[in-house]
């Protein structure tokens, strides 16, 4: 998924694309460092989480869900596995056979976990799996295109 990041005093900009991986590595965090370390506060950077697929189509084995889960430790358990409940009785599949991983989501509490300000952080509903018109999308189609992402300071 495409992370923007702007300093807005500065005018600074970084651009990231992050996935599962990327939240496991903590890239986000790592980047929000990089920007403090240049002279920029937490709480004047702004962060736009741009298109990238959704936890309905973004399913993941049992191994790698808990991998994901110990990997980035995160506190919130309890609200996610309500979620994936409800999604498992929406889309008729049992937690053994697959689980649903929303990275937008955990992007966003990595990025609190950051002192990034809620009110800083922008997060797009659109699903790159879904909208095939709009976007490509490997996990879709095995396609080799992909999207581009800009941003100017």
């Amino acid at each position: 998924m495409p992370i923007f990041f702007v300093d807005k005093s500065s005018r600074k900009v970084a651009a990231v694309h992050c996935g599962r991986m990327g939240l496991e590595k903590k890239i986000l965090k790592k980047l929000v460092k990089i920007f403090e370390n240049t002279g920029t506060s937490r709480r004047e950077i702004l962060v736009a989480i741009g298109p990238s697929i959704s936890s309905s189509h973004y399913l993941v084995d049992p191994f790698c869900y808990r991998e994901f889960i110990r990997k980035i430790k995160l506190f919130e358990r309890y609200e996610y596995q309500n979620k994936i409940e409800r999604l498992q009785k929406y889309y008729n599949y049992s937690q053994k056979d697959l689980n649903p991983l929303d990275l937008k989501k955990y992007a966003y509490l990595q990025l609190i976990n950051e002192d990034i300000l809620s009110k800083n952080i922008d997060i797009s509903k659109e699903c790159t799996f879904s909208l095939s018109k709009e976007f490509y999308s490997y996990r879709r189609s095995k396609t080799s295109l992909r999207q581009w992402n800009f941003i100017s300071g």
